[in-house]
């Protein structure tokens, strides 16, 4: 502590007394430690004027002031050698003081003695430990108040508040090893919430970024491993929490016919101008990013998970990504995977897996479909885990063929399984787990025939799959799977020859049936495919899109001679079957044929996959749009 402000410490005490100082007058550091220990000791004598100078100090707002930075910055370093003598029954206004007090609203001398007072208090007194960490964490952000994160300056008192704050934290926890617990408590009480309607928008948003920028300054800290996986989980369920709030079925509950939207965002570029316009002639105004962009709970969305993304490849560039994904994925299971209006949060561990595909992408793969063939699970997590699975295997560029093989040949040996033990017919709830096995496989295959039928060992691997019996048994999957998927799945196995017995499929223009409908019950997660395109429009475009299958992209079996094909060719390849042949393969029709246009545009809002001709009835013949719609229709959710 130099002289000119132990000369101003002196100054303002003898101003206060009303007495006279020389100029020349300095005092040493310990002379300064003993007038505040005095101070202190004075309390109990009640002469408590010393004591009230002090602690007025403290709560000057002005601190643009030389001298009152001065003040502040003398008495806090002064406050660090006399810590022992501050109790919490006759200091009460000092500690509030102490602990009242925003980095953000001091110089950085101000900072550090602020800083050392704090990790002197939490050293010398157990129970001064959670006081100092839940005003390190308070300063997470600025006073409620302050608008300063919008501002240049803000940003560069965040990098001068924000590193001391968690040198703070490693430093107390590194003290008391049991203050981690703690930690992680406070962290999570304090996260500031979204559903405060009394806040602005704005601020709301600056605020929760730079919240999360913490958690995961803690995760990636030098006490991550007392404090990390909570962070990485609260992260999680934070994003969760926003996403399930962003309300597609309430944009579209209006007008019924608002639910045919169809998109597949592989290039914003050809899809929207500069002011957002559709125009390509195809997508409706229904949902598009233009619209998304509106929803302000979607921007924060896109906002926080640019966040963990960059985070997720900090990790992999430190070789820890394979730590954090442990985490990663338990989280998900506890939270994301049986939650059916998540949209965009699965992101996060598609893009872990991008990154590491040998390890990360092996292992998600491989744990859904060990989830999936376990009986030990209920059905609704089975079918989501599935879902995920099909999804997954389909989107994820970065996934070799053979290794979609081998998840497939796991799903097609547990379908036949399935088939040997069973010997009733056709029920949508009462085989439902099933379904959605025969219905992935087929979704699967529908994105990788062609690129499997190249390769002569997976070729041959495909073509010795028991595919045929399990479609052809009296269950039925091809009479309940979603329409649009077995039409394709059917075109693409028709031309690449995966059938020997063509005749014992049908292949019409199927219309989605009660049986369908009925496949998944309420919750239809028979609709489910949660890596459809991405529509938050930063993070798909910054992250997710290098990564990803988009249809436009896929190349069928069919396509070298589409030109060749029409939609007569393939019914009569395939055989249109009587009803008597019908009944005698166990696989009795019950669509209605009489289906009016009303109740067909409500059947293709629910469908995953949806042709570019919405227009009428018949779309069995053709190839799988080019848009395909997002991850969940509204009605699905």
């Amino acid at each position: 502590m130099g002289v000119e402000l132990t000369h101003q410490y002196t100054e303002y005490i003898a101003m206060e007394d009303q007495e006279e100082v020389e100029e020349d007058v300095s005092i040493t550091d310990w002379d300064l430690v003993y007038h505040v220990r005095d101070a202190l000791l004075s309390v109990k004598t009640g002469d408590r004027s010393s004591y009230h100078q002090l602690v007025g100090v403290l709560h000057h707002r002005d601190r643009s002031a030389p001298d009152k930075v001065a003040l502040l910055l003398t008495s806090l370093k002064a406050l660090s050698g006399a810590v022992s003598y501050i109790n919490d029954v006759d200091h009460v206004s000092l500690l509030q003081s102490i602990f009242g007090m925003s980095m953000w609203n001091c110089v950085p001398d101000v900072m550090d003695a602020l800083l050392e007072l704090i990790i002197c208090l939490a050293a010398s007194n157990g129970k001064y430990v959670d006081l100092c960490l839940d005003m390190l964490v308070n300063n997470f952000m600025p006073p409620m108040e302050s608008d300063m994160l919008r501002h240049p300056r803000g940003q560069a008192k965040r990098d001068q508040v924000l590193p001391r704050v968690h040198t703070g934290l490693e430093v107390i926890v590194d003290l008391v090893p049991l203050a981690a617990l703690k930690l992680s408590t406070t962290v999570v009480q304090k996260r500031p919430m979204f559903f405060r309607k009394d806040f602005n928008m704005d601020r709301l948003k600056c605020r929760m970024e730079i919240y999360l920028k913490n958690m995961l300054m803690l995760e990636g800290s030098a006490i991550r491993e007392f404090v990390g996986n909570s962070m990485l989980v609260e992260v999680v369920n934070m994003m969760l929490e926003l996403d399930v709030a962003i309300g597609w079925d309430e944009l579209l509950r209006d007008d019924p016919s608002k639910g045919i939207f169809i998109m597949e965002l592989e290039d914003e570029e050809e899809e929207a101008d500069d002011d957002g316009q559709a125009n390509d002639g195809e997508l409706p105004s229904t949902l598009t990013l233009r619209n998304l962009g509106k929803n302000v709970t979607a921007d924060l969305l896109d906002s926080l998970m640019i966040q963990f993304l960059e985070h997720l490849e900090a990790c992999a560039e430190k070789k820890r990504l394979s730590e954090v994904f442990e985490t990663l994925l338990s989280s998900f299971m506890a939270t994301i995977l049986n939650t059916y209006k998540s949209k965009f949060s699965q992101f996060t561990i598609f893009y872990a897996c991008a990154l590491d595909p040998e390890n990360c992408g092996v292992k998600f793969a491989q744990t859904l479909v060990d989830l999936f063939i376990s009986t030990c699970n209920p059905p609704v997590t089975r079918m989501s885990a599935v879902a995920y699975l099909s999804s997954y295997l389909a989107r994820g560029k970065f996934l070799s063929a053979a290794f979609v093989m081998n998840m497939l040949k796991r799903l097609v040996d547990w379908c036949l399984r399935y088939c040997e033990e069973q010997d009733s017919d056709m029920n949508p709830k009462a085989h439902k787990v099933f379904y959605s096995a025969c219905q992935g496989i087929m979704y699967v295959l529908c994105f990788h025939m062609k690129s499997i039928m190249n390769v002569p060992t997976l070729k041959s691997q495909l073509l010795l799959m028991p595919i045929e019996p399990i479609l052809k048994h009296k269950l039925g999957p091809l009479e309940v799977c979603l329409p649009s998927i077995v039409n394709e799945f059917l075109k693409q196995a028709k031309a690449a020859h995966l059938f020997t017995i063509s005749k014992a499929f049908i292949f019409e223009d199927l219309l989605e049936s009660d049986l369908s409908r009925d496949f998944g019950g309420l919750e239809r997660l028979d609709m489910f495919f949660p890596f459809d395109p991405c529509l938050l429009k930063k993070c798909d475009r910054g992250f997710i899109r290098p990564h990803f299958i988009y249809w436009n992209h896929v190349k069928t079996t069919y396509d070298d001679d589409e030109e060749d094909s029409s939609d007569e060719d393939i019914a009569d390849d395939f055989g249109v079957l009587n009803e008597e042949n019908f009944m005698e393969e166990g696989m009795a029709r019950s669509f209605d044929q009489d289906i009016d246009l009303d109740e067909f545009d409500y059947v293709m809002n629910k469908m995953s996959i949806t042709p570019k001709n919405t227009s009428g009835f018949h779309f069995g013949g053709q190839r799988m749009p080019s848009k395909i719609r997002p991850s969940t229709s509204p009605e699905s959710l």
